[in-house]
């Protein structure tokens, strides 16, 4: 057992890599040699074996003996320990920790020597590189000079002191060193035990902080913001404080100054509220509750001021209004989003009712707490009957087409003379087709110069940027979408109030954008004086969107007028959602009022900073000299917001991303310059994120290729470039089905699949007018083929956004005369992903109508058994990409029996998309699919070459 023993020893030591562990004889020589000591010193056994351990020491260690002084130590008390430099074979150094261990037998008698060496160089290192590090820190404190920086002992008497700390309190450390800080508060305060209060405070909870008057040497005041942390060793054990004193005497004096001027000001804005005679403007409380009373809301209700303070504001509204608490969910809109804005019928005093613009916003104090409401109420009776006037006008010129030549005529002289500017453009093309003569005055731009043009034919890029894109979103959802916009007109500059709708032309395939055009220029001059928040982000009380736009357009006419050059900084937050979603609203709302402060700081007094939405920030920085002085302030950005935010005791780190375009002699509108620092934000995003990137013309390239495909799709839909093609279903036997499947023959690049366009068509909108044809087609060409065969569609996510879509499906078959049953559309996971009660709701009218239903790509996204239990669906597809793997993917074949399992259990036909081979039919009709799809049984082809049967 003893000789097992001691071999299992010695193979142990043998072993050992991070240690030189070997055995000298009584004179130095060196009689055995590890692993370790061969990688510490690069000697094989056969070298060293043998040679004296000296070998080891510099030329000078063992001229002066070292190596037999650390034997004799060893000899004489048993064990001899040092650090220092050691050589290798090959002459280089490392700093080694070594121990000599004395060895002798039963008797006493010595045997030599067990000697243990490590190389400790990077340790070493460490410590060096450490105690520089603490010797700049002491320097670095020593040397501040705007704040008192020193230590107390536990007793609260000062340990050290610091140039700041004498420059404010006038002792130098010989005066103070050793007395207690009590010195520095007043006698009353020592009196009541305050710096022993203070004391115990950063004891329990780790830190106090304050601000009061502190006392010189000479006796003097000073106010001071004080910070007291206690300080503990690595066991925890208190062994003092650190106290931070910084003289704010000057800052609160600013202050009070900026506070007394704030009161003058809001004391003129009070005055100059109250005397608006053409708004109601007036204060709610929390519960609703008018607070003061404007000559604008004392003309519009006919109540005095005695009469309504203390009224709950739902008195304005109508009495059905009031049963179905419409007041109370228009307040609570408010509160959530910081902003209610309606229009409707309110209430005079007399019983009276007037149509009225209500704005309810929601106003928090500085720091950002919840004091109440503004509410703003306009009387625009006459402009809604002008409005309503125009509608019934249209609606009286569809429904009489056998008068449409002579209604067309009395709407023309309606909307001359309405008082805003009204412009109807073809919703694909975009023509002009209707302007009145208000739109004349607004552009400087005669009738004949703008109808049938579009508009960046005859209107400066500015202008027609803002209606194209107030188009696109008309297009994308119906309803009414309003946008207001300083913009330079024929008149100056002006803030146009616009609203886009979309208007059905014969049937789902024609369509026009409407778009009233009003000029509010002084109305928003003056709801700008009624609340700051009108420009400032609730949040951080930060620009947003509508001021920083106006300063980014100041800064271009400047660059144009002064050729001067500007940089437009898109930022956005990385890994802002994480913290949202793992700490809640309120965290992430601490954060980024914590960002937007950093983010200011690091800027110049005349840079715009601004908060769009979310965690997206934008910067406008005027007059730069070039590219590298904006990059400089996007690094200085990344590193400012880099150190940890601690946030309620959470320490929350966030990078930034930053996006740069600079101005240029093409187009420079505020739109181009954000899109391309956008187009540049999202490339730094895609490069690694917490970084930044300048745009490129690249980038725009791919843009326009874009847009050339958006121009060139529209142009498609008028030309009839689209077709249909048609890929065969089968059940083994027979065709019983065909899926449509949209193809773009275009004139010059030839034939376009539809993951090139189709992407384009949904952001655009125009995904309506591609889907409404594909249905109406497919509907027609299906109802020729003089057989029972369905025909299935594929409808866009998008599509569901658009409450006609039943009606168009409706539409479709009552034109063409196809059964319902005979028509199947087919869905993705995301459309019960997005609004799902909503969704649900559509289908199940589909469904109502007897139009079949299959769920498309099973499998491939969230695939959760939910889906199947909230709808009932008629068919699932299992997605091509497991039949491409299932032969050599067992996880592939396991999705498909799971299933073609849980669809017989639930009484689903399953379809097998992309089947492309016998193997692959084989092997799916085992596992129990009972309708196929895929180049196997046919490709896609026109209606007219489709295939009569199995080939």
């Amino acid at each position: 057992m003893n000789n097992n023993s001691d071999v299992m020893y010695r193979l142990l030591v043998q072993s050992v890599v991070d240690y030189a562990i070997y055995m000298l004889k009584p004179d130095g020589t060196v009689a055995n040699w590890n692993a370790g000591a061969q990688r510490a010193k690069g000697y094989t056994p056969d070298e060293i074996v043998g040679k004296n351990f000296a070998l080891f020491y510099s030329e000078d260690d063992r001229k002066n003996g070292a190596p037999q002084r650390g034997l004799s130590v060893a000899t004489a008390v048993g064990r001899f320990e040092t650090e220092g430099w050691r050589y290798r074979k090959d002459g280089s150094a490392f700093w080694a920790h070594v121990v000599i261990d004395a060895i002798r037998d039963d008797f006493g008698e010595l045997l030599g020597f067990a000697k243990v060496t490590r190389d400790c160089t990077v340790q070493q290192e460490q410590q060096r590189k450490q105690q520089e590090q603490e010797q700049r820190f002491r320097l670095l404190v020593e040397g501040v000079t705007d704040y008192a920086i020193y230590m107390l002992d536990l007793d609260g008497n000062v340990e050290n002191w610091n140039a700041g700390a004498q420059r404010a309190k006038g002792y130098v450390a010989e005066e103070i060193v050793g007395q207690n800080f009590a010195r520095f508060y007043s006698a009353q305060d020592r009196k009541n035990h305050i710096p022993e209060k203070n004391l115990s405070t950063a004891f329990k909870t780790g830190r106090f902080e304050d601000e009061g008057w502190r006392y010189r040497k000479d006796g003097s005041a000073f106010w001071a913001h004080v910070i007291i942390d206690a300080i503990r060793d690595d066991a925890g054990k208190l062994i003092g404080y650190a106290k931070i004193t910084r003289d704010c005497t000057e800052q609160r004096e600013l202050q009070r100054k900026q506070q007394r001027k704030q009161q003058e000001y809001e004391k003129t804005f009070r005055l100059l509220v109250e005397g608006v005679t053409d708004y109601a403007i007036y204060m709610l409380d929390l519960q609703g509750r008018v607070v003061n009373w404007n000559a604008g809301a004392q003309r519009a209700k006919g109540y005095l001021s005695d009469e309504i303070v203390g009224q709950h504001f739902s008195v304005f509204y109508g009495s059905q209004e009031r049963l179905a608490n419409t007041p109370e969910a228009n307040l609570g809109i408010a509160l959530k989003t910081g902003r209610f804005e309606d229009e409707g019928w309110r209430y005079r005093k007399d019983g009276s009712a007037f149509w009225a613009h209500v704005v309810i916003d929601a106003i928090h104090n500085e720091d950002g707490k919840m004091i109440g409401f503004a509410k703003i109420t306009r009387d625009v009776t006459e402009r809604r009957e002008n409005e309503q006037q125009l509608l019934r006008a249209r609606d009286l010129a569809q429904a009489q087409s056998a008068k449409m030549s002579e209604l067309s005529g009395f709407l023309d002289t309606i909307i001359s003379n309405i008082p805003s500017c009204v412009i109807v453009e073809d919703a694909i093309s975009r023509e002009i087709l209707m302007v009145n003569d208000k739109a004349e005055q607004l552009f400087g731009v005669s009738k004949p110069l703008i109808m049938h043009k579009r508009p960046h034919e005859c209107m400066s890029a500015e202008l027609s940027d803002y209606f194209n894109s107030l188009a696109d979103i008309a297009l994308r959802s119906e309803g009414i979408h309003s946008r207001e916009q300083l913009l330079l007109t024929a008149g100056g500059d002006r803030i146009l109030h616009t609203r886009a709708t979309t208007i059905s032309g014969k049937d789902m395939r024609q369509n026009y954008v409407m778009l009233i055009v009003e000029d509010v220029t002084d109305q928003r001059e003056a709801d700008a004086r009624i609340h700051h928040m009108a420009h400032h982000d609730n949040l951080t009380s930060l620009p947003n969107r509508i001021l920083f736009r106006q300063k980014l357009s100041e800064a271009l006419r400047q660059d144009n007028q002064h050729h001067a050059l500007s940089a437009t900084l898109c930022l956005d937050l990385d890994n802002f959602k994480n913290v949202n979603d793992a700490l809640g609203h309120q965290i992430g709302d601490d954060l980024l009022r914590v960002v937007a402060k950093r983010l200011r700081s690091a800027l110049r007094d005349h840079d715009t900073l601004a908060r769009i939405g979310g965690d997206e920030f934008a910067i406008v920085l005027p007059n730069i000299n070039n590219a590298q002085e904006a990059a400089v302030v996007a690094q200085r950005l990344i590193e400012a917001i880099r150190p940890p935010i601690n946030v309620e005791g959470h320490n929350l780190s966030v990078g930034l991303s930053v996006g740069i375009a600079l101005t240029s002699q093409v187009t420079n509108t505020p739109e181009h310059m954000l899109r391309c620092a956008d187009m540049a934000l999202y490339e730094a995003k895609r490069n690694g994120r917490n970084r930044y990137e300048h745009f490129t013309m690249e980038m725009d390239d791919v843009a326009r290729s874009r847009r050339v495909i958006e121009n060139d799709l529209r142009e498609a839909i008028t030309g009839r470039q689209l077709k249909l093609y048609y890929q065969p279903i089968t059940n083994e036997d027979e065709i019983i089905g065909y899926e449509a499947l949209m193809r773009w023959h275009h004139p010059v690049k030839g034939l376009i699949m539809p993951n090139d366009f189709i992407p384009i068509a949904e952001e655009t909108g125009l995904i309506h007018m591609l889907g409404a044809y594909a249905l109406y087609e497919a509907c027609r060409e299906a109802q020729s083929w003089g057989t029972e065969q369905s025909v299935s569609v594929n409808l866009s996510p998008l599509q569901f956004k658009n409450s006609s879509l039943v009606s168009v499906v409706e539409g479709a078959l009552r034109e063409s005369g196809l059964a319902p049953q005979r028509l199947e559309v087919e869905i993705t996971e995301s459309v019960l992903l997005d609004d799902t009660l909503g969704n649900i709701r559509t289908l199940q009218s589909l469904k109502a109508i007897g139009v079949q239903i299959a769920l498309d790509d099973f499998g491939t996204g969230y695939s959760s058994l939910s889906y199947l239990r909230s709808f009932p669906f008629d068919k699932i597809k299992i997605d091509k990409s497991f039949i491409n793997d299932m032969g050599d993917s067992r996880e592939a074949l396991a999705i498909i029996r799971a299933i073609t399992g849980m669809s017989r259990s639930l009484d689903i036909q399953i379809t097998a998309e992309g089947v492309e081979s016998s193997e692959q039919f084989a092997k799916l009709r085992e596992e129990g699919c009972t309708l196929f799809q895929g180049y196997f049984f046919g490709r896609p082809q026109p209606s007219e070459l489709r295939l009569k049967e199995l080939e």
